[in-house]
């Protein structure tokens, strides 16, 4: 299946690549996500008048990343989780506890841009997580967990 890009996907192509995908991955996720488009001639046209709206769309969500960037840059997110005496936590801190954190701190972070490379948090300490929030930006950001043995 053959289909336009309406905006950058990682490991796939730029905004107005015409790229050939599996038809379930264009059915089910690219398509309905809004990512891309099947590419007809009739599609093709419509995204050759709109190109320069897509374009300045797409330079704001970049501009509006790198400032989102900029900021978690410095941010450390601290919690306070239950644990034991040797700082083993009795729950897990995952990307959902994160998001939530940093949205009551108002910076607008879905858990799915919280990447954890080692799994949920299952120890209090210093841990890093990456927050990826647009295909060419992402962040390190620090997170502390304390632990409440009381």
């Amino acid at each position: 299946m053959d289909v336009i890009l309406l905006e950058k996907v990682p490991n796939l192509g730029e905004l107005g690549n015409i790229v050939r995908v599996k038809k379930g991955y264009g059915r089910n996720y690219l398509i309905p996500t809004g990512k891309a488009k099947r590419a007809t001639q009739e599609a093709i046209a419509q995204f050759e008048a709109r190109r320069a709206e897509l374009e300045k769309l797409s330079a704001e969500k970049l501009a509006n990343a790198q400032a989102l960037a900029s900021k978690l840059q410095t941010f450390v997110v601290q919690l306070v989780e239950k644990a034991a005496v040797d700082g083993r936590l009795f729950g897990s801190v995952t990307n959902h506890t994160i998001s939530a954190s940093l949205t009551e701190s108002g910076l607008t972070v879905t858990r799915s841009q919280i990447q954890m490379p080692n799994g949920a948090i299952k120890i209090a300490g210093e841990h890093q997580v990456t927050v990826s929030l647009h295909p060419d930006v992402a962040v390190q950001l620090k997170i502390v967990v304390a632990g409440d043995t009381a």
